[in-house]
């Protein structure tokens, strides 16, 4: 092939973008666990917005009590931090349907069932959703909640039964409003392509395949290869692949499915983590780190708009906040 044959070959192929979400402090992490972690409405905002404007096109958030930092899944949470990211950017918002483990369904969907984003999570099975490894830590709790939801989770399943999923589809499905489908393990992919069979969900599918939460998948290179294999076969052509990693993973999976054409999914709510010891002290941090992993592999980032044509969104406008 000449050169000149080489540069028409490499002007006629698409440039493919990878989606950056970013989630900004999730149910996981607890407040004296990191200086860091965003719990008022105004830092929750203000770091999603610092996020946006770093390359995220995708904001998946989380709300919390702004005195104990506890996970607070009531609408009135919500409002001030939507209102604050809409007037100061045009990133993608992202409703947790997720909430925390511990809530109900009924509760869980309220915010997104009235503020109608363009995308909202929807975990796609039970499980098991252990997070007491974190008390081995050392952590000096500022709050009692804080011990007591670690504790519990020995005894916790996170309930995502078929009639749960059905719930929140039909509660969310009349808005517009599509779904960034949160994958744990093999199982919740072939729960996805049973709802996805009957008609109940529509292309393109948005998985984010989940790495590292114990009760889910492992962290292993296979097993992400094993996500990704299943979702081509199940899928095929339907479906656009994100991954997140958790904790100290969260980069080496972004990289690999950076590398093999997936979107990723980085922040504090999946890892508090810049470098081995070294807590990443924005959101915004773990999005130029995962940027510049994109870039360095040659590949482009792709901003909101393109997003939205990505994974046919109805746009920011027809939100309800």
């Amino acid at each position: 092939m000449t050169q000149r044959e080489i540069e028409l070959n490499n002007t006629a192929r698409p440039e493919r973008k990878i989606i950056i979400t970013c989630a900004i402090t999730g149910a996981i992490h607890t407040p004296s666990m990191s200086p860091y972690l965003p719990v008022t409405p105004e830092q929750i905002a203000a770091s999603a917005v610092e996020a946006a404007q770093a390359g995220a096109s995708i904001l998946h958030l989380h709300a919390r009590d702004p005195q104990t930092g506890k996970p607070d899944q009531s609408p009135q949470a919500f409002a001030p931090i939507l209102s604050w990211i809409k007037a100061r950017c045009n990133a993608v918002v992202n409703i947790t349907t997720g909430g925390a483990p511990y809530m109900t369904v009924q509760e869980r969907v309220r915010p997104a069932a009235l503020f109608k984003p363009e995308i909202a999570s929807l975990n796609m099975g039970s499980m098991n959703f252990g997070l007491f490894p974190m008390l081995e830590r050392g952590t000096e709790f500022q709050h009692a909640w804080e011990a007591e939801v670690l504790e519990a989770s020995r005894d916790l399943i996170f309930r995502n039964t078929f009639q749960d999923i059905e719930y929140v589809l039909k509660a969310l499905g009349e808005s517009g409003t599509r779904f960034e489908f949160e994958c744990y393990d093999v199982g919740h992919l072939y729960n996805l392509h049973h709802v996805y069979r009957r008609g109940l969900v529509k292309p393109p599918l948005f998985i984010q395949t989940v790495f590292g939460i114990l009760g889910g998948i492992g962290t292993h290179p296979e097993d992400v290869l094993h996500m990704k294999r299943t979702a081509d076969r199940l899928f095929g052509a339907d479906y656009r692949w994100s991954v997140l990693g958790a904790g100290r993973h969260q980069m080496p999976i972004a990289a690999q499915a950076a590398a093999m054409g997936g979107n990723v999914r980085v922040g504090l709510e999946d890892s508090l983590w810049l470098g081995a010891g070294r807590l990443a002290e924005t959101n915004a941090a773990q999005v130029r780190q995962v940027r510049q992993i994109i870039e360095g592999l040659g590949l482009a980032v792709a901003t909101p708009e393109e997003a939205r044509g990505m994974l046919a969104l109805k746009g920011k406008e027809a939100a309800a906040f």
